[in-house]
């Protein structure tokens, strides 16, 4: 079997430094549709160096998001990408991100579940700086045709959708060139952009990146719940549940209540096809 569970979980943790600037992080916000409209009050927290905050989802991208990327050839990781899905995303903040800084990614395997007909590799970084922890991150990678070997499934994450109303409900919009745009903070696969590459992978045209829409989630969240404060944000969990074209709309379904915030969201052109599902924001 290519993957060796017992050997990637004991794998020695890799570590590398990482920096970041307010041009990466302000990139980044645009790559998520941040700007609109331009003068906004409310957008220049995402947009203008002097008000800048940091959106927590940021940490997918610092320092292009390394974690996921070096835990796919760790110790007892033998797997063909063409088999591989990014199937969910957690961060727990330990406190907001700064506008700029320096400090040392340490990743690896955390676990590898047995779904039966596929593994999920649950791939950890942990960050921090001089100052002490920045955020946990846990990326749920999907290896098709991996498992079976009768390991631990692993936990359960889902969600129950609430038998109500949604509290709030908003619809984002999706540029045609906003896969272009969010691909320059790190994640350069062609699917997102190359249309003779994303029909070989079975799709009409290029989409979106699903971490493109888990940051456009939390910034909907942030901006609707939690009055655009980003310091109130303790964790964020999704599950990618469908895919997302360039020029789409988002329909973001949003329950508030305890602290945490469970959402859903939807493409609206396809009938509310499903995007993010299993979907919590935890804040004070």
């Amino acid at each position: 079997m290519p993957i060796d569970a017992a050997k990637a979980v004991a794998a020695e943790p890799r570590s590398a430094e990482i920096g970041w600037h307010h041009k990466d992080v302000q990139l980044y916000h645009l790559g998520l549709g941040a700007g609109t409209p331009a003068t906004d009050p409310d957008e220049l927290r995402y947009t203008l160096e002097s008000r800048l905050h940091v959106l927590p989802s940021f940490a997918t991208v610092a320092g292009a998001g390394m974690g996921a990327v070096g835990g796919l050839s760790a110790p007892g990781i033998d797997v063909n990408l063409a088999a591989v899905l990014h199937g969910g995303q957690s961060i727990t903040l330990h406190r907001p991100i700064p506008v700029a800084g320096r400090a040392v990614t340490t990743s690896r395997v955390a676990a590898v579940h047995d779904k039966g007909k596929a593994a999920v590799l649950v791939l950890r970084s942990e960050t921090a700086d001089d100052d002490g922890p920045l955020w946990t991150s846990d990326a749920q990678i999907f290896v098709r045709g991996e498992g079976g070997w009768g390991g631990d499934r692993g936990p359960s994450e889902r969600l129950e959708t609430p038998d109500r109303e949604p509290d709030r409900t908003v619809e984002r919009p999706v540029r045609e060139d906003q896969a272009l745009l969010y691909r320059l903070s790190g994640d350069w696969n062609p699917l997102h952009a190359d249309p003779e590459f994303a029909k070989l992978a079975g799709f009409d045209r290029p989409i979106l990146h699903g971490l493109c829409s888990y940051g456009m989630t939390l910034k909907a969240v942030v901006d609707t719940v939690l009055g655009g404060d980003v310091a109130r944000v303790r964790s964020y969990r999704t599950r990618f549940a469908g895919v997302v074209f360039p020029g789409e709309t988002l329909r973001i379904r949003m329950w508030a209540g305890d602290g945490r915030v469970q959402v859903t969201v939807t493409a609206v052109e396809r009938d509310d096809a499903p995007v993010l599902a299993d979907t919590l924001v935890e804040h004070s």
